[in-house]
Order: C-alpha cells, then sequence, then structure tokens
C-alpha cells in the first residue's frame, strides 16, 4: 500500500519530476471550435502557432467523470490511498469532479482512503504542491500527513505574472479581481496574482521593465522575511523574455532558476507574451 497523487495537467510539471515520483496526470482539454485536444497531446509550438492564426480563443474543458473514476479505482484496487490535488475551484470543475468522483468510487469501495485538496491556484504553483506532496509520499508519509505538507506549500508559495494582454483573460471569464484595469491597460502594466482561488491585482506600473523588477522586489522582500526555498520563471510563449527575466533573478540568489513554458489551457486563458515567477518559502507566507 502507498499514497499515489494525483494531478491535472495545468500543474505543468517537469517531466523529470513526474518520473521521478511517479505523479499521475490527468488532462484538461482546449477546444478550438469543435475540435477538443487534451493538452498533453499537443506541443507548446503547435499549440500557439495555431493559436496565433486562430480568429477566436479557445475555451478549454475539465477531465470527464469517466476518466477521473478510471484513474482513481485503479489505484484504489492496487490498494492504494489516493492524494488528489487540483486546479483552483474558481477556475475550473476539475476539483469539483474530483470530489464527485471521489464520493462515487467511496460508494463501491467503502474502505477506501481519499483526499481531495484545492489547490487554489494552477501552474507550479499547483506542481510545487503537487512535488511536496509526491516527496512525502515517496518517504513513507500516511495520507494523512501528505495532505498537511502539500497545504503548508500552498501556503508557502506565490505566484506573481504579467500579461501580454488583458484581453484572454476577459474573454476566458478568468480575469477575476482583475476586471478593474479592462480599458486602461495601454496605459499599464498590471502585475497580477493567485489570491484565493482567483486572480488578482498586487499593483500597476508603467512600463514591463517596472513591472519586472517590481516582482523581482516582492520576490527579494518575501524571501528575506520568509526564507527562500525553490523559484521557477514561467512564461507563455516568450523563452527569451523568460531567460532574460531568470538571468537577473540568478545574478541576485547565485544559482540557476529553472524556466517552465506554460501549456495550452492556462495559455489561452492568459495569452501569449506573459511573464512571471512562482517561488516557495521556508515559513509560510499565509
Amino acid at each position: 500500500m502507498a499514497v499515489r497523487i494525483i494531478t491535472d495537467s495545468t500543474s505543468y510539471l517537469p517531466e523529470s519530476q513526474i518520473k521521478k515520483y511517479d505523479i499521475i496526470i490527468s488532462s484538461l482539454s482546449v477546444v478550438f471550435e469543435n475540435e477538443s485536444i487534451k493538452e498533453i497531446d499537443i506541443d507548446n509550438s503547435s499549440f500557439y502557432e495555431r493559436l496565433e492564426n486562430s480568429t477566436t480563443i479557445p475555451k478549454s474543458s475539465q477531465p470527464s467523470i469517466s476518466e477521473l473514476y478510471d484513474i482513481f479505482e485503479k489505484e484504489v484496487k492496487a490498494k492504494n490511498d489516493i492524494v488528489g490535488i487540483f486546479i483552483s475551484s474558481e477556475m475550473s470543475g476539475t476539483y469539483s469532479s474530483a470530489c464527485m468522483v471521489k464520493n462515487m468510487i467511496l460508494d463501491e469501495y467503502p474502505d477506501a482512503s481519499i483526499e481531495i485538496v484545492d489547490s487554489r491556484s494552477n501552474c507550479m504553483q499547483l506542481g510545487y504542491t503537487v512535488i511536496s506532496a509526491a516527496k512525502a509520499a515517496q518517504e513513507g508519509k500516511n495520507i494523512s500527513e501528505v495532505v498537511c505538507i502539500a497545504q503548508k506549500t500552498i501556503r508557502s508559495s506565490k505566484f506573481l505574472f504579467i500579461p501580454n494582454t488583458l484581453e484572454y483573460l476577459k474573454k476566458g471569464g478568468r480575469i477575476g479581481n482583475a476586471s478593474a484595469l479592462i480599458g486602461s491597460l495601454l496605459k499599464i502594466k498590471p502585475i497580477l496574482t493567485v489570491s484565493k482561488g482567483k486572480t488578482d491585482i498586487v499593483t500597476k506600473v508603467r512600463t514591463k521593465k517596472k513591472a519586472l523588477q517590481t516582482i523581482i522586489d516582492i520576490f527579494i522582500k518575501d524571501g528575506k522575511e520568509y526564507g527562500l526555498e525553490k523559484v521557477i520563471v514561467h512564461h507563455i510563449n516568450d523563452r527569451e523574455g523568460a531567460m532574460e527575466f531568470a538571468d537577473q533573478i540568478k545574478k541576485i540568489i547565485g544559482k540557476q532558476v529553472q524556466i517552465s513554458n506554460i501549456g495550452p489551457v492556462i495559455g489561452a486563458h492568459v495569452g501569449p507574451g506573459a511573464l512571471g515567477i512562482v517561488y516557495c518559502t521556508n515559513n509560510e507566507m499565509v
């Protein structure tokens, strides 16, 4: 018997981490008109090329109940406990579906041990939570301990990003509290975060250069106050910009900074050209 970690594709975990910790991924999909494609089945360059040439912004869809049920049932039949950690319930119905599947499984397998965690975020803020849980599970911790560690990571992490435009967030219905910025984006560069499961405004400045510096300033302040554990630079189809940003951070912390390209589902909602960071601290920030 083991504790198995299940998450969704919007965690954008490095393949090396998925293999190292034997993490199970359930994929969300992007929908171009009448064609639905699992985001794990389309590479980022092909997707963003298609997005650029599309007249409409694709929608996204969550994993089906039947797919989640099959994943859960397989682990239960293998006598494993399950911790499912998913994209914010404010951004997707995936968490709600997982909770529904948990109840369905328990009806059929009353002795099953399943916990579902709402990450309240996405991308590597979700990813870091998943990795911390998977590491704990691999170390032999029980399901309650694994959940506790996952929740601590949620409280010890932050996601800051700069969209190139708010149009994608607006059209995709994921703009959250940043809706107040609509109509003024030509004059400002907003710095956004994910707070209480929704997109929210941190502050706004006049230029992209100033926005990136402001992110670094917040990152440094949090690092000094709470102790920096790890950091990753995210980008949406802007590797050159991400490399420059990562190099800036590297000069500050004195070590290499990993870069991660955000995939189709979140990319379609935020839009190409976005840059940001996710970082974890040793102590809780909330």
